[in-house]
């Protein structure tokens, strides 16, 4: 008896307590109705009077929370308009949109839409004046921030409020409870913008900022944030250089865009040694990339012991992609996933919000984000 209430205890939303003279009298086992849309499972203890029995109520409404992998995304995030055959284009989020609804992940994820009024949460990590400039700058009409190659349109403020609006959202259902992990399909991505600098595509940085919320609006003191984007997270290196909460690791191609990323570059002050980079040339195989990540980031992670784990899930490291020249594959992404879903179940209970950066190759970019997410939901 013991076992099988913990099992229900795991595995349903209600136990609701119920008499026999509820019920029809019969032998003890259990009993399976359906009232609408719900299902009851009744385990029968006695048909003596007054002795209790359970009921265990389940709706097939949303994915249970020790399980459920959030999936974010709004439709908003397609008016962020670059232009006219710029890589970071609207029909990226299509294609992973539409091959998620496809595969059937979609309808199984726990589906989150963008937090409202997140402008102080922006604020935390990036000036003032950069934010009313960047706000200024599309009520103007102008087609890039003059602050980095980055393109914008009229809606691009907005969207960038919204896609860190859509990571903070995923931070709260993590750490409240109603799921286990989360993957973001937001653009414009965002680990190339510093605190007072737009560039590499990127307007705000979206895993920064969600960083600095989980620290101080849930209490996570450690955060992990790992990047496995082609190209060097540059801002949230940046960012939090001097900062020893943050451990920042990241594999990324170099020499390449943006320049930095060096394995010198550790931190400084308190933070040194909470960045990791692993420079890799051009062409390294997936193999060598997946053994870095047991080998250096493993040890390095559970010595830190992160309260929550972040990632800047950029696909561009697939061997097909347009822009970067890394071996990585579909299979390469998921084992990556399951290296650090192993990490966040040690240490944090799984708490993970993955965010997309880069992928720039539509097939590659959808089917690797479909293997992350079949790894972020075992």
């Amino acid at each position: 008896m013991r076992g099988f209430l913990s099992k229900i205890r795991n595995t349903t939303t209600r136990i609701v307590l119920c008499f026999p003279d509820m019920i029809s009298e019969t032998p003890f086992g259990f009993r399976v109705t359906k009232v609408k849309n719900v299902m009851i499972l009744t385990l029968l203890v006695s048909s003596a009077a007054a002795v209790p029995i359970f009921s265990v109520e389940t709706a097939d409404l949303q994915p249970s929370p020790a399980t459920a992998t959030a999936f974010v995304y709004d439709p908003i995030y397609f008016k962020h308009l670059p232009g006219p055959g710029h890589p970071e284009r609207p029909e990226r989020l299509q294609a992973i949109v539409e091959h998620l609804e496809q595969t059937g992940l979609a309808a199984q994820g726990l589906s989150l839409h963008p937090k409202p009024d997140i402008s102080e949460w922006i604020a935390a990590v990036h000036t003032e004046e950069y934010i009313r400039h960047v706000e200024r700058l599309c009520a103007d009409g102008a087609k890039d921030l003059d602050t980095g190659d980055t393109a914008i349109c009229p809606d691009t403020y907005r969207v960038a409020c919204a896609a860190v609006g859509g990571v903070l959202a995923a931070v709260d259902a993590v750490m409240d409870g109603r799921a286990r992990n989360a993957f973001c399909a937001v653009r414009p991505p965002g680990h190339h913008a510093t605190p007072s600098r737009g560039m590499g595509f990127c307007v705000f940085n979206n895993v920064a900022i969600a960083a600095r919320y989980v620290q101080k609006r849930h209490g996570a003191n450690r955060v992990l944030i790992v990047d496995w984007d082609v190209h060097h997270g540059n801002g949230t290196q940046e960012i939090f250089y001097h900062d020893p909460t943050v451990l920042y690791f990241s594999i990324h191609q170099y020499p390449f865009y943006p320049g930095t990323g060096s394995a010198k570059e550790r931190g400084e002050g308190p933070g040194e040694g909470t960045t990791i980079n692993v420079p890799l040339p051009a062409h390294t195989l997936e193999e060598e990339i997946i053994h870095v990540y047991s080998e250096t980031l493993v040890p390095a992670a559970m010595q830190f012991k992160p309260d929550f784990v972040l990632i800047s899930a950029g696909f561009d490291a697939h061997r097909d992609d347009l822009l970067g020249s890394l071996e990585m594959t579909e299979d390469g992404f998921a084992t990556l996933t399951r290296i650090v879903k192993e990490i966040a179940e040690q240490c944090c209970r799984g708490r993970i919000v993955s965010v997309l950066e880069g992928g720039y190759t539509l097939d590659a970019l959808s089917r690797s984000v479909e293997r992350h997410i079949r790894a972020l939901m075992e």
